[in-house]
């Protein structure tokens, strides 16, 4: 019984366990895994990409202060987020992955990192 390849279905040759002829084969099979199935999930992971490199590049010390208007001017697009977080103070920071902020007062923004 001989195997074939799982992205072009050429004779594989080699180890028992093998699923693809070759390296090409088997990136080109990932890739049509896992690619986005659609254009609403790309565009919601582009933006939480780009507000992510944002907050990264306005915060590289893990904690900061920065004007909303600043943040706005960048691209930053405030509606994608990750998660939220409710402190015990009554604070509510918004994260994207481990970047976070929190609104102050006067257009200010709260920047911080979590820290795992």
């Amino acid at each position: 019984m001989s195997k074939t390849c799982l992205e072009c279905n050429e004779k594989i040759v080699g180890r028992e366990d093998k699923k693809f002829c070759s390296d090409g084969c088997r990136n080109a099979y990932n890739n049509k895994i896992n690619k986005d199935s659609n254009n609403y999930m790309r565009n919601v992971n582009n933006k939480l990409r780009k507000n992510y490199r944002i907050l990264a590049e306005a915060n590289p010390d893990g904690k900061a202060k920065i004007t909303k208007t600043k943040l706005l001017s960048k691209g930053f697009d405030f509606e994608f987020f990750t998660n939220i977080l409710n402190t015990n103070t009554g604070n509510t920071y918004h994260f994207v992955y481990d970047q976070g902020y929190r609104n102050l007062e006067d257009d200010y923004i709260m920047l911080v990192r979590k820290e795992y």
